[in-house]
C-alpha cells in the first residue's frame, strides 16, 4: 500500500466521468476486471472530490473526520495530511487505541464500558494526553474509576456531550436519543461537577445535530417526506444554535474548552454558521454512500462501491448476483439497501430483496445479464461498506493504482 494522495489533479476541461454513467462504471469493470469479487472500489477523482467540496461547504472551520464512516486507516491519514482536516471522531475507545499509533488527536464519539481499553489508556502518559473519551453522566466517570482509580492513573481527557435534539409539542423528540443533558443548565451543572472530580479533565463539547445532518431534506421520489423535513429543519436549527450557545457559555463558566464539536456530512453549512461551534465531525460525505442524494444543499460523487458477479439465470426475465445483502443501520426500509446503478434497468425481486448469498434481479437489462457479468452497487451509507471488504482497489485514470485495506483488512472489527 503506497499513500493516498488527496490533492487537487491538473485541471481539466472534461466532465467528471461518474456524471455519465454510461462512461463511469464501465471504465471501472475494465479497472477491475482481474479482481475478483466483491470488488470494492475507490475512485481517487471522486473523493477528492468530496474531499474538497466538504471543505468548502465547511467554510474555514475545521473537520474532524468521522471513522466510523470511512473504516479505512489509509484514507483517514491521507485526509488529515490535507488542509480543512483536522484529528479523528472515532467510534470505539479500541479503534482510538489502535489508531494513535498514527493519529494524534482522537475524541471517541460515543460513552465506553471498555474496561481493558480504560485501563491501557489510563496507565500511558502519551495515549492520555491525545485521546478523549465521551461522556454525559457521572455513572460513567464512576466505572472509569472502578477500573483505575484516580491516584492509579493519568487524567483522562473527557468530552462533554450535549442532547440538541428538537422537544416540541406534538412531535415530542425530534431527533436521536444520545446524551440526557439537553438544557445549558444541565450542562453547565454537569460541567461544575467534572470539574470539581479528582482524575478527570473537561477539554471539549459535542453536540450533534442528527435531526439536520441525518436526515434528508430532498428524497427522490418522496416530495412530501421532504417538504416535510425542510421544515423540520428550518425550526430545529435556529433553536439549537441559541440553546448550544448558552450551553457552550455554562459550560466555560467553569473550564476552559479546547474545542466544540457539531454538525455532520449533511449540515456543514449551518454548523459552520454557528459561532460556539470550533470544529464539524462528518465523515459520510468523503465515500458518498446514496444516502446522501437526498440533500438540496450538495451532491457527492459515488467514491466508493462495490461490484458483485452474476452466477445463474433462473429464467430469461431474471439473473442472480452472488451476495448484495449488505444493508445500512437505521429503521428498515427500502432506502437501506444497497442500490444498483449499472447496469441500468435492473431492480431487486420484492419478496426477495437483497440477500445474504443471492440477489435476484429483474428488469430490462437483466435479460442481458450472462454468468461472470460485474452489476456495480452503492451501499446507503459509507462505513459500512468496509465490513464487508478486505480491500478497496483505488481507481484513477482508468487504471487500479493502488490497493488499500480496510479495518476488516487489516484484522479489526471494533463493532
Amino acid at each position: 500500500m503506497t499513500g493516498l494522495d488527496l490533492r487537487m489533479a491538473a485541471a481539466t476541461t472534461d466532465a467528471p466521468s461518474w456524471l455519465d454513467p454510461a462512461r463511469h462504471w464501465p471504465a471501472l469493470t475494465a479497472a477491475t476486471r482481474d479482481l475478483d469479487a466483491p470488488v470494492g472500489a475507490i475512485h481517487l477523482p471522486a473523493l477528492r472530490h468530496n474531499a474538497i467540496d466538504m471543505v468548502r461547504r465547511a467554510g474555514g472551520t475545521p473537520i474532524r473526520i468521522a471513522s466510523k464512516s470511512v473504516r479505512v486507516r489509509g484514507v483517514i491519514e491521507a485526509l488529515l495530511s490535507e488542509p480543512g482536516y483536522r484529528g479523528v471522531l472515532a467510534y470505539t475507545l479500541a479503534e482510538a487505541l489502535w489508531l494513535a499509533d498514527t493519529v494524534d488527536d482522537l475524541v471517541v464519539g460515543y460513552p465506553t464500558a471498555e474496561r481493558g481499553g480504560i485501563r491501557r489508556l489510563g496507565r500511558d502518559a502519551d495515549l492520555a494526553s491525545r485521546i478523549t473519551l465521551m461522556v454525559d453522566s457521572p455513572q460513567q466517570l464512576d466505572l472509569i474509576d472502578a477500573v483505575l482509580p484516580p491516584g492509579e492513573r493519568e487524567t483522562i481527557r473527557v468530552c462533554l456531550e450535549l442532547d440538541v435534539s428538537w422537544q416540541v409539542p406534538v412531535l415530542g423528540h425530534v431527533g436521536v436519543r444520545r446524551s440526557p443533558v439537553h438544557e445549558p443548565a444541565e450542562a453547565g451543572a454537569l460541567a461544575a461537577y467534572i470539574a470539581g472530580r479528582r482524575g478527570f479533565r473537561l477539554v471539549g463539547m459535542m453536540a450533534y445535530e442528527a435531526q439536520i445532518a441525518g436526515v434528508a431534506n430532498r428524497p427522490a421520489g418522496r416530495p412530501v417526506d421532504g417538504a416535510v423535513n425542510r421544515w423540520m429543519q428550518s425550526w430545529s436549527m435556529p433553536e439549537l444554535v441559541e440553546r448550544r450557545s448558552h450551553a457552550v457559555a455554562a459550560v466555560r463558566e467553569h473550564v476552559e474548552l479546547e474545542f466544540v464539536n457539531g454538525g455532520g456530512t449533511g449540515s456543514l453549512e449551518a454548523t459552520a454558521a454557528d459561532a460556539s461551534v470550533t470544529e464539524i465531525a462528518a465523515g459520510s460525505g468523503l465515500f458518498g454512500g446514496h444516502l446522501f442524494d437526498g440533500y438540496a444543499q450538495f451532491t457527492p460523487a459515488p467514491a466508493a462501491a462495490f461490484a458483485l458477479d452474476v452466477v445463474r439465470s433462473p429464467s430469461p426475465e431474471h439473473a442472480t448476483i452472488l451476495g448484495g445483502g449488505w444493508i445500512a443501520s437505521g429503521p428498515p426500509g427500502a432506502d437501506r439497501v444497497p442500490r444498483i446503478v449499472w447496469p441500468e434497468g435492473l431492480s431487486v425481486l420484492a419478496r426477495e430483496s437483497a440477500g445474504e448469498v443471492q440477489t435476484p434481479v429483474a428488469g430490462r437489462a437483466a435479460r442481458r445479464l450472462r454468468v461472470g457479468d460485474r452489476v456495480w452497487f452503492r451501499h446507503t451509507k459509507s462505513g459500512e461498506l468496509a465490513e464487508h471488504l478486505n480491500a478497496f482497489a483505488v481507481v484513477d485514470g482508468g487504471d487500479v493504482v493502488d490497493a488499500i485495506p480496510t479495518y476488516r483488512g487489516e484484522g479489526r472489527a471494533f463493532l
